[in-house]
């Protein structure tokens, strides 16, 4: 797990000061699980479809596709059960797998946010 906290500045006649936490997960040196994959495994959860989470999202298909499969292949398990066309046409679904790691996923990001938030006002005021 990395965390990246930016502080940013800007020179005006006040001084705006914003301490930014994000979190995401490595395997092997190489990005694998954050807040725009765990935003995609909800709206796959909310609307059972890759194509409708992806639209949402403002993004391709083919670049929603491609973070399944990635989170698919590289996970222990699999994240996304894929259901193929027919006469209710396809849909996807979070496997326990994907539903656990999504919800501990969120869990964390809200304690990390909570003790940033806890700690910023403080931090700020020294830069």
């Amino acid at each position: 797990m990395s965390i990246l906290i930016e502080v940013r500045t800007e020179a005006m006649m006040q001084t705006s000061k914003e301490l930014k936490v994000r979190c995401w997960i490595d395997i092997d040196g190489k990005k694998f699980f954050g807040p725009g994959r765990a935003q995609l495994l909800q709206l796959i959860d909310k609307n059972g479809s890759i194509s409708k989470a992806a639209k949402e999202m403002g993004m391709s298909y083919r670049k929603a596709w491609a973070m399944v499969e990635d989170m698919n292949q590289r996970g222990q398990q699999p994240y996304v059960e894929l259901h193929k066309g027919g006469t209710k046409g396809g849909g996807a679904e979070l496997t326990k797998t994907g539903e656990e790691v999504l919800s501990i996923f969120l869990k964390m990001n809200e304690e990390i946010t909570s003790t940033v938030q806890q700690h910023s006002g403080k931090m700020l005021g020294l830069i």
